[in-house]
């Protein structure tokens, strides 16, 4: 401490001042119990993870296509999209079940009820993505003569690996729903991108072929590796928290909850991933391994939502049960916290692009004016910040459905329309302009279900003046 104040008296004292301000705001967040630093605090946890992560990934990816060449590079991305893709849908919204019912069972110190959904979300997520992996062997089996031959072992490697990827999305949720984000976010941003580039660097080193096949090895063992790593801590950090005892499985109510949340994630990640899905199906694996790199280098930006997003949803939550009359001071909040980082971000990866492009190869500099549309329809979701999970924390589930189904729907009609047409350039135009529909669509539902308007310009109403307005 001593030397920390020897330290201060050395800086100029304008910077001393600043950086006094700056320590002493943070030092309640750091430190505060209440709801409200407690989310401050997940959030920069989940900032930094995803900073980390963003870097992790972003050098791995260009080890990877470095490694592997664009044909190969572009076969691994593809298959691997649709792992994450069928993966993450596994568990049928079963890793945001927990996140939903945990607050109200601690509140009323439903031991049994927490012991019931800690372990089904588990159970359900293995036996749900064991069956979607078998009949996705099934369907190789019957349709391999129309795949082509490439793309063959990679993806059968992919449907041995989908459990685990179901499996590390509820141990996510569960960990989050604990106010745990490193337990929660470190194995499957972190940990797992680091062990598939090693595993990857060690089987090339030791004589393996430089191929997608090495690659979808490397990352099936990763898989598995962190989602059973993280399984045992799980249990073990749950076993210590809540003593043995008998479990209370509601299962139909936790399903009136999974289902909706399965087709709000469904939709969104097909939103998300219908570009690369798209460019796979019609374009050369050269092509998909461009427009990846490009999309890629622009999902920098997308960490700044990730964070907002893990700071809201606790913070709705509680106001919902509360003090409604909160809610529309956190979203506006939310939403300049999503909008103006995502905006300072997004122009230096722009002008760093050329320079990030070329590290993947030569070839991938060609994505720049990809990167530059998908940023547009990047900052076009920003400036409604985390209007979904507004609206699914207020129940209006069944209403997040159908304006990602009717997102999802314009999303593939203009990849459909676009790509054949464009390429991927015309990828690039789809993915910006089904953005720019869902931001409009969900602005406009925030506005009709709670009354306000959520944009990054707006200004919230103080005080309970909303109340009548919010009705979940």
């Amino acid at each position: 401490m001593a030397v920390c104040q020897t330290a201060g008296r050395m800086l100029p004292s304008a910077l001393r001042h600043r950086l006094s301000a700056i320590f002493a705001g943070l030092l309640p967040i750091l430190t505060g119990s209440d709801a409200k630093n407690a989310a401050r605090r997940m959030a920069l946890v989940a900032f930094a993870v995803r900073i980390v992560s963003a870097a992790i990934a972003f050098l791995s990816q260009i080890i990877l296509a470095r490694l592997m060449g664009e044909f190969e590079y572009g076969i691994f991305v593809f298959v691997w999209v649709l792992v994450i893709l069928f993966g993450s849908l596994s568990c049928v919204g079963f890793h945001s079940v927990v996140i939903r019912f945990l607050p109200e069972y601690q509140a009323s110190a439903a031991v049994d009820e927490i012991r019931g959904v800690t372990t089904t979300v588990r159970i359900f997520a293995l036996s749900s993505a064991t069956t979607v992996a078998v009949l996705g062997l099934a369907g190789l089996w019957f349709f391999s003569g129309h795949i082509e031959a490439y793309y063959l072992v990679p993806l059968y490697l992919g449907l041995f690996t989908l459990p685990m990827i179901s499996l590390g999305d509820v141990m996510d949720g569960t960990a989050r729903a604990h106010g745990w984000p490193i337990a929660a976010m470190s194995p499957t941003f972190i940990i797992r991108p680091l062990l598939v580039l090693v595993f990857m660097v060690l089987a090339v080193t030791a004589g393996a072929p430089h191929t997608a096949q090495t690659a979808m090895m490397a990352a099936m063992a990763a898989a598995y590796v962190t989602s059973v790593s993280q399984f045992l801590a799980l249990t073990y950090r749950l076993r210590s928290r809540y003593v043995p005892g008998p479990r209370r499985i509601e299962l139909r109510r936790w399903l009136k909850v999974s289902i909706p949340v399965f087709l709000v994630d469904g939709f969104g990640f097909l939103l998300t991933n219908s570009d690369v899905v798209i460019v796979g199906l019609y374009l050369e694996p050269d092509d998909v391994a461009i427009y990846f790199a490009a999309a890629k280098t622009m999902a920098l930006v997308h960490f700044v939502m990730f964070a907002v997003k893990a700071a809201a949803g606790p913070r709705v939550s509680n106001a919902m049960a509360r003090d409604p009359g909160q809610i529309p001071g956190i979203a506006i909040e939310s939403a300049r916290w999503a909008f103006w980082p995502s905006l300072l971000v997004g122009a230096m990866v722009l002008l760093a692009g050329p320079f990030l492009l070329s590290l993947f190869g030569p070839a991938f500099v060609t994505g720049l004016p990809l990167m530059m549309v998908l940023f547009a329809g990047i900052l076009a979701k920003a400036f409604v910040g985390p209007a979904e999970t507004l609206l699914t924390m207020a129940g209006q589930q069944t209403l997040c459905v159908v304006l990602y189904a009717g997102a999802l729907v314009v999303n593939i009609a203009l990849n459909l329309s676009l790509i054949p047409l464009f390429g991927r350039n015309g990828a690039a135009f789809a993915t910006a302009g089904a953005m720019f529909v869902e931001a409009m669509l969900l602005h406009i539902a925030v506005r009709r279900t709670f009354g306000f308007a959520l944009f990054a310009f707006a200004r919230a109403r103080a005080g309970n003046d909303n109340n009548g307005a919010v009705h979940p």
